[in-house]
């Protein structure tokens, strides 16, 4: 029996995002209209709307598998960026391109950077097929950003990371927000940074658990 993704979206919409104060009209109308399903493999697509995140890339070579982020955490995130049409966005850990597709529809322009050359490929195909033609996909390391385009007016990091580098915060324009859930598992927090001139302000402003971005791990440091 073939899924009815329509139908889907909605009950995500009505049962994931609305429940948790997802208010935005513009991103929800967003998330009813990018097709999730298009950004998970064809084994996954039945399961693209749970409210779960799902695996997009398996582990390899020492490093954790990547995943899509779960739907409720990801729009809270762009909600609390407040993106609108006159923004540039870097979207940072794009994976297969499912929030760059939702950021294209609320956005002026984004750059979805990804350091995982078979997930900048998929973007990449995903977003021209389904005429994204506002998003460049760029591959690169996350934790570096995107200088060459700086700066950026809203910058979201697709993933838990323990600490937010300042050579990303540096990459805003004065004005600029970025987006992040900082610290893992329940200790995850969503938080807010704010450039002001030189100066960054910041606060937290719900808790969630997403999957990590290993790029962005603290490096342990060494003692006597």
């Amino acid at each position: 029996m073939t899924a009815d993704f329509q139908q889907l979206r909605i009950k995500m919409v009505d049962g994931q995002l609305r429940t948790t104060d997802v208010t935005n009209i513009a991103l929800q109308d967003a998330m009813l209209a990018v097709p999730r399903e298009e950004f998970v493999s064809a084994g996954k697509r039945d399961l693209a709307y749970i409210d779960e995140d799902l695996e997009i890339l398996p582990a390899r070579d020492g490093m954790p598998p990547r995943f899509l982020m779960e739907p409720s955490p990801f729009a809270r995130l762009v909600q609390l960026a407040d993106v609108t049409s006159a923004d540039f966005v870097l979207d940072v850990g794009c994976g297969t391109g499912y929030s760059s597709a939702v950021l294209s529809r609320l956005a002026g322009s984004v750059v979805a950077l990804e350091s995982e050359a078979a997930l900048a490929e998929s973007a990449a195909a995903t977003l021209e097929r389904l005429g994204c033609d506002n998003v460049a996909v760029t591959q690169g390391a996350l934790s570096a950003g995107y200088p060459g385009e700086a700066p950026f007016d809203v910058i979201l990091i697709n993933g838990a990371v323990d600490q937010v580098p300042q050579e990303l915060l540096a990459q805003l324009k004065d004005g600029g927000r970025l987006v992040a859930i900082v610290g893992t598992g329940n200790a995850g927090r969503a938080m807010i940074f704010v450039r002001e001139g030189e100066l960054f302000s910041s606060r937290t402003v719900f808790n969630a658990a997403v999957k990590p971005l290993a790029e962005f791990r603290r490096q342990p440091e060494f003692e006597f």
